[in-house]
């Protein structure tokens, strides 16, 4: 195994923090154990040279530093009560106060695509035949574009979607030859998906401010200045009333934040 230097680990430490906020001061083994057979298959001796590497701006390289060292799992109804709570108490209450009939979601560190559309076919069940009276619109980013091209592929096995109400899995998804599973055009076609970086000014969709963001246990990899910093960015992204949802392992420090607390998990403008 290729062994990573004191001066390199805290280059590349310093270089991942301040391009992507990402923090590994307390992953060095995870670093050594992830890494070195990349660099081996490369042909590399040191981690100095991929540090060089990937410092010219290499993106495929740099995509899969960030895959090998963060975790992309995720699912359909993950963290179900927010969905509960997106149809019980979010859309209710935009609905009964919209004028323009406009609702604006940006799904943060959206990965392979499972939590946009959920999203869409939480939004798509609770309007029904009303659906089409409404202009919604799901930005969902990641920073990985491999990720980004398996969401918008829209093809997943039976293990990911296996959280989902049986009604939503008949009603939105057509099973395929191979036992896979992809979502219907309708669906598939209310999300729009982008290569993003959080640690860049917050992206829009033509519109000036969200009202429902998800940014779900992705902060888990930063540390305290950059999460409270992306935080304040996500509440000034929002309309006054605006909800953000968090992972139920993160949290947001009151005392450095402007949200409201709602429940675990839930904040309001």
């Amino acid at each position: 195994m290729i062994q990573i230097t004191d001066k390199e680990f805290t280059e590349l430490v310093e270089f991942m923090h301040k391009n992507y906020g990402i923090n590994l001061i307390n992953k060095r083994q995870l670093i050594e154990g992830r890494m070195s057979n990349v660099l081996d298959k490369m042909g590399m001796k040191s981690f100095s040279d991929y540090i060089t590497l990937i410092k010219r701006g290499n993106n495929e390289h740099i995509e899969t530093l960030i895959n090998r060292l963060t975790t992309n799992h995720t699912f359909f109804y993950r963290e179900d009560n927010h969905y509960k709570f997106l149809k019980e108490v979010v859309l209710p209450e935009h609905e009964s106060k919209s004028v323009t009939r406009n609702f604006n979601i940006w799904s943060a560190a959206c990965s392979s695509g499972e939590e946009p559309y959920t999203i869409a076919m939480a939004i798509d069940d609770y309007f029904g035949a009303k659906k089409s009276l409404w202009n919604t619109r799901i930005l969902a980013t990641d920073i990985s574009q491999n990720v980004l091209n398996k969401a918008k592929e829209a093809i997943y096995q039976e293990e990911s979607i296996k959280g989902l109400p049986p009604t939503w899995k008949t009603k939105y998804l057509k099973k395929l030859d191979n036992g896979k599973y992809e979502i219907i055009p309708q669906i598939k076609n209310e999300v729009q998906f982008k290569t993003f970086n959080l640690m860049e000014p917050i992206p829009t969709l033509q519109i000036n401010k969200y009202n429902l963001i998800f940014c779900r246990n992705v902060m888990i990899y930063f540390d305290v200045n950059t999460k409270n910093d992306l935080i304040n960015r996500l509440y000034d992204a929002l309309v006054p009333g605006g909800y953000l949802f968090i992972g139920h392992s993160e949290t947001v420090q009151r005392e450095k934040s402007k949200f409201n607390y709602i429940c675990p998990a839930i904040y309001r403008k």
